[in-house]
């Protein structure tokens, strides 16, 4: 009889695509996926570490696990599992706890025999490549992900992803290329490059490659349709790179870019190296050379020591910029980070209080950006159909539509013309 498994993803684009790799291993391995609430037979926790929050809910995931069918056995794997195995070896329950990179041989580690509560976690900072985990399919999604790169040596001041996952190794260009082409062979309309530090891929290679030489073979050699890129630090935004995105009609006009704060103290207490000024400069060139594109920020509110005026100084020039969303972090001491130790702990309720602001902003240039593709027709990626068969999906500028009317088989994706905004963004009719 086939045995049920159930998968609990946190955090970020690489943590799903793995993921989503664990899931292919399983099937392959005779497991029926089910979803997280009915209860499984085997219960895999993929976990994230960037706050002490997202270490609660990873807790919070194994002990549900448990409650939900209390003879599961539960497997916690991801970032939490990396950096502070021992706390969720304390879990009641937790059958064994394996590092990130055990992922890459995840299933002949599930299958050994292994006393109850066995922590199987190598050190990654010493490893010096890294594999592509295979995925052929993502369930319940229309675009794929692609990792392409893992790890990260910036060690900004309140980070512990270097330690997490190690130092920055790149996926070799024939796997990239090859699973890339297997994902559009599939059928997917969207592929999504995705990692850590995607703007340091191939530096680590030899011979060495960089991002936009990836890119190109990309799009000469797999026939993708729709590719867009996933975070790139503004230190890594080269005028090549946008040059050829804004001249290619397959990479989405759309740019995820950490600036963390706008304020140049602030900025270096980070240890991120980039000023204000040259973050302002950066997106205005973007926004030259692609007025419609998409720019998002990370934003980071209520960092050590930010008085009043330095977060004045970040909300002015973030209002000063042609963006297009916020995603807002208040800050959290992660142990093990420089930022937890720091003197000049921000007070919570203030903390509280900036990211109120900052998400309030984000709001408004959602509005403002949204507001100019109205009577415009945009290309959608359908994603899925919502309540009273209105179909959802999202432009190739991340904007995400809600329509009506038949929807294009092409390529999965549908030409819609936008009529309004409404709650949850554009809306428009399929035509």
């Amino acid at each position: 009889m086939s045995q049920t498994v159930a998968l609990a993803t946190l955090g970020c684009k690489t943590n799903q695509f793995e993921s989503a790799s664990l899931e292919q291993m399983l099937r392959e391995a005779g497991y029926t996926p089910v979803p997280f609430e009915q209860g499984a037979d085997l219960v895999v926790v993929n976990t994230c570490t960037v706050t002490a929050a997202t270490d609660s809910q990873s807790r919070n995931l194994v002990r549900r696990a448990r409650r939900l069918r209390p003879d599961c056995r539960v497997v916690v794997t991801g970032c939490y599992a990396q950096v502070n195995p021992a706390a969720l070896q304390a879990i009641p329950g937790v059958s064994l706890v394996l590092g990130n990179e055990e992922k890459q041989d995840f299933l002949r580690l599930l299958q050994a025999d292994h006393s109850e509560g066995t922590a199987l976690v190598s050190e990654n900072r010493q490893a010096l490549t890294t594999s592509a985990l295979p995925v052929a399919a993502f369930t319940e999604r229309s675009r794929a992900f692609v990792q392409i790169q893992t790890g990260c040596d910036a060690f900004c001041a309140y980070c512990i992803i270097p330690y997490a996952r190690g130092r920055s190794r790149s996926v070799t260009a024939t796997a990239v290329l090859g699973q890339v082409a297997q994902l559009v062979e599939t059928g997917y309309p969207e592929i999504v490059l995705t990692g850590i530090h995607i703007g340091q891929y191939g530096a680590d290679l030899v011979p060495k490659l960089s991002l936009l030489e990836l890119l190109q073979q990309i799009v000469i050699e797999t026939g993708v349709k729709r590719l867009r890129l996933g975070s790139l630090e503004p230190t890594e935004m080269s005028p090549e790179l946008l040059d050829w995105v804004a001249q290619s009609e397959i990479i989405c006009p759309h740019f995820h870019i950490p600036l963390q704060a706008g304020d140049d103290a602030v900025l270096k207490r980070m240890n991120r190296h980039y000023s204000a000024a040259q973050f302002s400069e950066l997106v205005a060139q973007i926004q030259r050379r692609l007025p419609a594109a998409a720019i998002g920020l990370d934003v980071i509110a209520g960092f050590p020591g930010e008085t009043e005026a330095e977060f004045a100084n970040t909300l002015a020039l973030i209002e000063g910029m042609p963006i297009s969303h916020l995603h807002v972090f208040p800050f959290s001491r992660r142990p093990g980070t420089p930022a937890a130790t720091m003197s000049g702990q921000v007070a919570a309720e203030v903390v509280k209080a900036r990211a109120a602001a900052l998400r309030s902003l984000g709001e408004t240039k959602q509005q403002i950006f949204a507001r100019q593709f109205v009577g415009q027709i945009l290309e959608v990626v359908v994603e899925g159909q919502g309540k009273s068969g209105v179909n959802r999906g999202l432009s190739r500028n991340y904007l995400p539509v809600r329509f009506t009317g038949a929807v294009t088989t092409e390529r999965g994706c549908s030409l819609v013309r936008i009529t309004g905004i409404g709650a949850s963004g554009l809306e428009g009719v399929a035509i």
